[in-house]
């Protein structure tokens, strides 16, 4: 089974006016970490194929621009940021966050030119250390309150990286659960003792897949399999986990939860963000205030993909299908049915935006967004001896706080 190409532009594509650019439009997307704004208040973002300016103001107001002053284009990267808004550094003339101009400096004193300005401006908040801009129309919806945002104590951490890529193919890695036993389990065998280096072993002797099922739930797509060994009794099976429609996954288990939200920045890159919550047995001694941000590597020195850790194995497959995967040329079998689904829930979406309808997972009623509870296995990540080799083995080892992570887990670091 292949897509035509029109039908893979139209769920790849994602600028101003694409059928998927306009559906993801109507979910609120994490843009940055709130602690990226700590030294420099002003930061170049690039999202959905738009350039804008994510700023925090003098009182600690969030604000996104577009990056461009309307008056002569020079960028609002390099704005001040102030009380209310932001001053573009050319001509000084200041912008609060809905875009409306507010001053003019230069202009005449009774001048009322500048209320008839306006720049591009979108809504931004801030939950969990993570901020999310909405750049759909009309009225937003709420902001989901997804429970690995709102929980209370642990230790969190944001891991962002850019990659040459559609987002297309990295989220349908989500619904690919076969390739975990190649990719990160023979072929991680492969690299490990086939080049020397240290094993881990974390996927060593690993199940074949005997079934994988998906089902569609309110958010998104639940993902299930049942290993070699087992039944539908275990909680791979019996709970799985979550893709949460468009754009982000859950995984976790053990004291560890994890969002991977996959946010297009254009057509060929995305932005690739790890929001990680360790909640350690004995929990986390000092209140954290500030939820700290890294980036994570996905090639060396010599141009060459890293791929002795899970991560940078998966960019490794996404990448290399190309900047925006030709699915023309694909031949998909049984084990892609997980992959077929998500495809057509996404056109189901487009078509629902396209008649002006909230699209799966829109969020209208407080009620029901005190705590969003997602479903999640318990048993499969971070748990028993395996927590340090599983860390080494994940995007942790390149947090600067992974000594401190693992002895949460009441590991050592040169255990």
């Amino acid at each position: 089974m292949t897509l035509r190409a029109e039908v893979n532009e139209r769920l790849t594509r994602v600028g101003p006016g694409t059928p998927a650019g306009k559906m993801l439009r109507r979910y609120w997307q994490p843009i940055a970490a709130a602690s990226e704004l700590d030294d420099k208040p002003v930061r170049k973002v690039r999202v959905l194929g738009e350039d804008l300016v994510l700023y925090r103001d003098a009182v600690g107001e969030f604000g996104l621009l577009a990056e461009q002053c309307p008056h002569r284009l020079a960028s609002l990267n390099y704005g001040i940021p102030e009380a209310g808004g932001l001053r573009c550094p050319y001509h000084g003339w200041l912008f609060d966050r809905t875009g409306q101009c507010l001053e003019q400096p230069n202009e005449p004193e009774n001048s009322t030119f500048h209320r008839r300005i306006r720049t591009a401006a979108y809504p931004v908040q801030e939950l969990g250390g993570l901020l999310f801009a909405y750049l759909g129309p009309g009225e937003p919806p709420l902001l989901p309150r997804f429970d690995v945002l709102v929980q209370e104590g642990g230790y969190r951490s944001v891991g962002t990286a850019v990659l040459p890529c559609n987002w297309l193919q990295i989220m349908e890695n989500s619904v690919d659960p076969v390739h975990a036993e190649w990719l990160h389990g023979k072929y991680f065998d492969y690299i490990q003792h086939g080049f020397g280096q240290e094993a881990l072993d974390l996927f060593a002797g690993r199940p074949h897949h005997v079934e994988i099922g998906f089902d569609v739930f309110e958010y998104g797509i639940i993902k299930r399999r049942v290993l070699e060994g087992g039944s539908r009794e275990d909680e791979a099976w019996a709970v799985g986990h979550p893709l949460i429609f468009p754009n982000l996954l859950k995984v976790g288990g053990g004291g560890v939860s994890e969002f991977q939200y996959r946010v297009p920045v254009d057509d060929t890159h995305t932005l690739h963000i790890w929001y990680t919550l360790y909640e350690p047995p004995g929990g986390v001694p000092t209140p954290q205030t500030v939820v700290p941000h890294f980036r994570v590597p996905y090639k060396d020195e010599n141009d060459e993909f890293i791929v002795d850790f899970i991560p940078g194995q998966d960019i490794m497959a996404w990448v290399t299908q190309g900047s925006v995967t030709d699915r023309t040329r694909e031949h998909l079998g049984q084990t892609d049915k997980g992959v077929i689904l998500f495809r057509r829930l996404l056109q189901e979406q487009i078509q629902l935006v396209e008649r002006d309808e909230d699209p799966l997972g829109t969020v209208r009623d407080p009620d029901h967004n005190v705590r969003i509870d997602l479903p999640l296995e318990k048993d499969k990540f971070l748990s028993g001896e395996h927590a340090l080799k599983e860390l080494k083995g994940k995007h942790a080892r390149y947090n600067p706080h992974y000594d401190d992570i693992v002895r949460l887990f009441g590991q050592t670091a040169s255990a």
